[in-house]
């Protein structure tokens, strides 16, 4: 499930940037806005779908409906080349993929407690199974030669459809069955919104949306920076921007080892200490993008993808862990959404809207962008994040590792 949910994702998440932009012409704030689209539609979809899947209808049976009308979809987008009608048809389809980010820890981790697994020492290897998915797919696409093509999206529907039809039989993950006494607020799934509430899960969603936002900054224009070295004689031939999808898998295999050392950082340290390295290692991504090239500046391009693994693992993946220790099991489904709602829903809006300023606005009359300036502007976010974090996130303790009934 892990792997075919992210395989998905990877076939054009960090390509379609250089798709939309080398073939069908659209400018830095188009770009943006089609990448955007994944933030309008996680803000609504995937709360309420996890409400249903609280309350009404089995997990695994939303997760294959979603897979296989995005598979349609994607298919369709290849078809396409005015902006308005790609970015209307691309809302439709995140609106779609979106909630099945949450739906599927749903059914990873209702599927380990049920077996009496412990969630936090067990999720994160069969997490990484996910970037390995990933990683095989940008693979594929880069050896292809299919960053720039309609391809990549071709790929993905044809997994999407495989995937929508394999999650049918996935482990049952049922509906909560509730009394008669259940109140509205539960009955409904809003019940699910209460945790903001508790000033420690509020600020945290709230650095969680604002960490999503930059996220989507690479995944918007991390390969378009490097491919964009193209137009330099000096680098055109470098592995850089030949392999752009190669080069970036680095911050997937990155991600892989991450991961498996969550349980350790999570459970010693808590999830305070694990945020706060996430936030240190997004400053360092873009710090090392800013003076990395693909000649004498090659190690730091590396170095700008190893980090990732810790920026992206630390917040996304310890975050779905942490809330799912936080919330109630009768709205397990529904603090996913949330979850996703504020990283990859708000977080992506302002994330792809503030980069695509930024872009433009270092963009010349020739065309041509201060990457440097670009990336260092966005490095200086990261670090005022952290050192608002540091005072306004109140540490636990205890590492909480016990699941409220």
């Amino acid at each position: 499930m892990e792997f075919l949910q992210f395989f998905v994702w990877g076939c054009w998440l960090t390509s379609l940037g250089v798709y939309l932009g080398n073939e069908l012409k659209f400018n830095g704030n188009e770009i943006a806005g089609i990448f955007s689209n994944m933030g309008f539609a996680a803000i609504l979809m995937p709360a309420l779908l996890g409400i249903l899947a609280d309350r009404w209808i089995n997990a695994e049976r939303l997760l294959g409906f979603c897979h296989l009308a995005g598979g349609i979809l994607l298919f369709s987008l290849t078809t396409l080349s005015g902006y308005s009608d790609f970015f209307l048809l691309m809302l439709l389809y995140t609106m779609l993929y979106m909630p099945t980010l949450g739906l599927a820890n749903t059914i990873a981790f209702n599927s380990l407690k049920s077996a009496g697994m412990d969630v936090v020492k067990d999720f994160p290897p069969i997490r990484v199974w996910g970037t390995v998915g990933f990683i095989l797919a940008m693979w594929l696409v880069d050896v292809f030669g299919w960053t720039a093509t309609s391809y990549q999206l071709i790929l993905a529907a044809s997994f999407s459809i495989l995937y929508g039809l394999y999650a049918f039989f996935l482990p049952k993950a049922p509906p909560m069955k509730l009394s008669k006494k259940t109140s509205l607020m539960a009955f409904t799934g809003i019940e699910a919104f209460s945790l903001f509430r508790q000033k420690k899960m509020a600020v945290f969603f709230i650095f969680s949306m604002l960490l999503g936002a930059a996220l989507q900054i690479t995944n918007t224009f991390g390969q378009p920076f490097l491919s964009d070295f193209t137009s330099n004689p000096v680098y055109k031939d470098s592995f850089t921007v030949t392999h752009p999808g190669i080069l970036t898998s680095i911050s997937q295999i990155s991600e892989a080892f991450f991961i498996l050392a969550i349980p350790f950082f999570l459970k010693r340290y808590g999830i305070k200490t694990v945020m706060l390295l996430s936030i240190t290692a997004w400053m360092l991504r873009f710090a090392f993008f800013g003076i990395g090239n693909p000649g004498t500046g090659f190690i730091f391009l590396v170095l700008s993808m190893i980090v990732y693994g810790m920026a992206f693992d630390f917040f996304n993946v310890s975050g779905s862990l942490f809330v799912e220790q936080e919330a109630p099991s009768s709205i397990r489904a529904g603090v996913q959404g949330i979850f996703i709602l504020m990283t990859n829903g708000i977080g992506t809006i302002i994330g792809t809207t503030a980069s695509g300023l930024v872009v433009d606005y270092f963009t010349g009359t020739d065309g041509i962008k201060n990457w440097t300036h670009i990336w260092f502007t966005f490095a200086g976010y990261a670090l005022v994040l952290g050192v608002l974090f540091l005072f306004l996130f109140k540490k636990e303790t205890q590492p909480n590792t016990r699941t409220k009934p």
